[in-house]
């Protein structure tokens, strides 16, 4: 039995015109899997996972945790699911422990208050104050909260969004340990790297529609290509059905570029071999008559998939 399925899930807000938050979105997600939403504010992730979780009522489809449904079973689910919202507002002058004995008190069986704080990290804090902590120590918390019923499926949402970089290898490292407990884990995000080092497997989500599922690098091999290059040239460069003629190239797009004088040119080509295909592009650019400004070689990453699937960068605001 899958832990989440859900079949053409749509969710619509009223208004004029009414907002298509959700449309006709289907994932499955396997037991002990981390799962990954990845998508832009604005792309339905969280109105998703809110459904998911119960918070939000469906306008249609069919939703699955456990194999049970939430319009018939939903206090039996809720015993046996954790959620770390975006944004978890704790009484800031109950302590750690305090704050993760009311939490513990909702769930019929579950971790001690030892056990949920040693995961997390936080024994040195037990008995601080939630006002006392740095940002990243009260997103641990809330992790802990979430944690103390011992659940079989973890939702996280945006769960290192603000943190600085030290307290996101924090989060990142209770993920990673919990993944090692067999826990299914549930999370959006818009950070690349934290899907590529966390997640078994994503769904690329749209405008309230999955556009691509698989493993990250599934993802990036499909539609990132193995590597790309990234060409400037002082002038108009080669034209792209030259470009496209060359042995090994899979694709070319131009990215407009505001920094450089009237006429650069800025394309990134996605290849299968560079080093057999730079030879023959240098002399296309030599041959266009175009200056090299600049030529670089690396490898795809999820945010080159994103921008191959939707024309647009990982964080951009919806059109």
């Amino acid at each position: 039995m899958e832990a989440i399925v859900c079949r053409d899930l749509v969710k619509t807000f009223p208004g004029k015109p009414p907002v298509e938050a959700v449309r006709g979105l289907d994932l499955t997600v396997g037991r002990g899997e981390c799962f990954g939403i990845l998508g832009p504010n604005g792309a339905g992730k969280t109105t998703t996972l809110e459904i998911l979780e119960g918070l939000q009522d469906p306008t249609s489809g069919e939703v699955l945790v456990l194999g049970k449904r939430w319009e018939t079973e939903g206090a039996e689910i809720r015993q046996r699911i954790g959620i770390t919202l975006q944004e978890t507002r704790l009484s800031e002058k109950q302590t750690v422990s305090e704050t993760l004995a009311l939490f513990r008190s909702f769930y019929r069986r579950g971790l001690t208050l030892d056990a949920s704080i040693a995961i997390v990290g936080l024994e040195s804090k037990r008995g601080s104050r939630i006002n006392t902590l740095s940002g990243g120590q009260k997103q641990r918390v809330a992790l802990a909260c979430a944690l103390v019923g011992d659940p079989d499926i973890l939702f996280l949402d945006e769960p290192s969004t603000g943190l600085d970089p030290q307290s996101r290898q924090q989060v990142w490292e209770v993920v990673r340990a919990l993944k090692l407990r067999g826990k299914t884990i549930l999370l959006t995000t818009h950070y690349m790297d934290e899907a590529e080092k966390l997640c078994d497997r994503l769904a690329v989500v749209d405008h309230g529609r999955v556009i691509a599922q698989g493993t990250p690098a599934e993802l990036i091999r499909e539609w990132g290509g193995g590597n790309l290059i990234e060409l400037e040239t002082k002038g108009q460069g080669p034209e792209r059905e030259a470009i496209l003629g060359i042995a090994g190239v899979g694709g070319v797009k131009a990215i407009p570029d505001d920094r450089g004088p009237d006429g650069t040119t800025h394309l990134i080509l996605r290849v299968d071999r560079a080093h057999e295909v730079i030879p023959p592009l240098m002399s296309l650019v030599e041959k266009s008559g175009a200056g090299l400004s600049s030529l670089n070689v690396r490898q795809a990453t999820l945010e080159d998939v994103f921008l191959a699937l939707t024309g647009r960068n990982l964080r951009d605001e919806p059109a």
